[in-house]
């Protein structure tokens, strides 16, 4: 299937970093955010993307276009025509990426809308620029196709920010630092959609995917939901960019494209279905 990225906002919670560069290049380990997004989501076969651009949109444009010359070595020749030839592929070939301008204050239901000829009229996954996940892409499809609804969306536990207390009257009986939250699911990010996904939603800049077109849905009995019960993070403050990057050097959750980690993924995936 086909991705489509949303890649526009201002990241204003993370601003120490998006005041030079939008939300989706702020790094980890190195990398774009979106890259390891984009990365999850290769390891399972999708590797046509439609990146969402509104602020600064013209660093991620930049960014693709020079791919190739920063992934490799290559050869210039100085005093003629401005040309460079690499000498190696890398992972990254064959990636086909849309870049498409969706306005500088477009909210995300406006820019999904405004990507629409481009899925022609086909299912299509979603996600955000800026949220990782050890999911698999292959289950949620899976799952997406049994129910024939038109949306489904991934929900997950977040880390808590604090330690959490197991109590008994007011004696501590466990304490588990940074645990999972054990109650309740919230909006993980990674949605598959019937483009029927359309119709909710308005080319206006003030339509909100994750309010009135996610919302009708739900009444209309549209939206199913695809529990990821791994991890799951994103990043909004400059204290989640410290956690991915800490994780990042002591071995990622999300690093799936890693073969042998993807097929233990999937093994997990088959077996339990």
């Amino acid at each position: 299937m086909k991705v489509v990225i949303l890649c526009g906002g201002r990241g204003t919670r993370l601003a120490s970093e998006t005041g030079a560069i939008p939300k989706p290049l702020v790094e980890v380990g190195g990398k774009p955010i979106m890259w390891h997004v984009m990365k999850i989501f290769a390891a399972f076969g999708h590797t046509e993307f439609i990146l969402c651009l509104g602020y600064k949109g013209h660093l991620i444009k930049e960014y693709f276009l020079n791919y190739d010359l920063h992934q490799s070595d290559c050869t210039i020749t100085l005093g003629q025509s401005i040309s460079a030839m690499t000498h190696r592929a890398h992972p990254e070939h064959g990636w086909r990426i849309h870049c498409v301008d969706t306005g500088q204050e477009a909210m995300t239901g406006s820019r999904i809308k405004r990507i629409e000829s481009l899925v022609d009229g086909e299912e299509f996954m979603l996600t955000y620029g800026d949220g990782v996940a050890d999911i698999n892409l292959d289950a949620l499809a899976i799952s997406h196709r049994t129910h024939g609804k038109i949306a489904t969306i991934t929900g997950v536990r977040p880390l808590s920010r604090f330690g959490e207390l197991m109590v008994e009257g007011r004696q501590v009986v466990e304490f588990s630092e940074k645990p999972q939250v054990h109650q309740g699911l919230i909006n993980g990010g990674f949605f598959v959609l019937r483009p029927d996904v359309f119709r909710y939603l308005e080319d206006d800049d003030t339509c909100v995917f994750e309010r009135e077109p996610l919302e009708q849905l739900s009444r209309d009995g549209e939206l199913m939901l695809y529990p990821h019960t791994g991890s799951w993070q994103c990043v909004d403050t400059p204290r989640d960019l410290q956690v991915l990057n800490e994780q990042w050097a002591n071995g990622a959750f999300w690093k799936i494209w890693d073969k042998d980690t993807c097929r233990t993924v999937s093994g997990i995936a088959a077996a339990s279905s």
